[in-house]
């Protein structure tokens, strides 16, 4: 396997992995979330008990691999410590967003939502708190997401 076929094939795999990522992010804040109250309570379950599990581990380990195969990718190309410490501030700036909506995603909305779905035991009444939680760090993540997107396509798309 050639070096450039490496960059193609990290690069596709990072790319596949944050569309996953991104836009299960994107579907539980845009439609999830805001369609939540219109579901008749004797259908909810159906959401806590199915889908929501299901997404979310594709939503945890589509933000794990995107950010592996994004600093594989930075790597292969010579730039991963640049971009970390931010004397590639395009590049880096993406990267430091993207380990911060990764480190939410596995460190503060994972662990509050196996409380809200009852996929762990906790007290009642931690599962509201726990389910806020979660949802304000999704729609941070969400927000967080345009400026990281923005910041990784203006590097391959230079406007200056």
């Amino acid at each position: 396997m050639t070096h450039e076929f490496g960059l193609f094939l990290i690069r596709y795999l990072h790319v596949i992995s944050g569309i996953m990522w991104i836009g299960i992010l994107w579907y539980f804040n845009f439609v999830q979330i805001p369609s939540m109250p219109k579901i008749p309570d004797e259908q909810k379950p159906a959401i806590g008990k199915v889908i929501a599990p299901e997404a979310l581990f594709w939503f945890r380990w589509g933000a794990f691999f995107t950010v592996l195969f994004g600093l594989l990718l930075a790597m292969m190309n010579g730039y991963l410590m640049d971009a970390l410490l931010l004397k590639e501030p395009n590049i880096g700036i993406g990267m430091w967003l993207g380990l911060i909506m990764a480190f939410n995603v596995w460190f503060i909305i994972w662990p509050a939502q196996k409380v809200a779905l009852g996929i762990v035991e906790a007290d009642a009444a931690d599962k509201p708190a726990c389910a806020r939680r979660a949802m304000l760090f999704s729609r941070t993540n969400t927000m967080l997401s345009i400026p990281m997107l923005a910041s990784m396509i203006s590097v391959q798309n230079p406007i200056m």
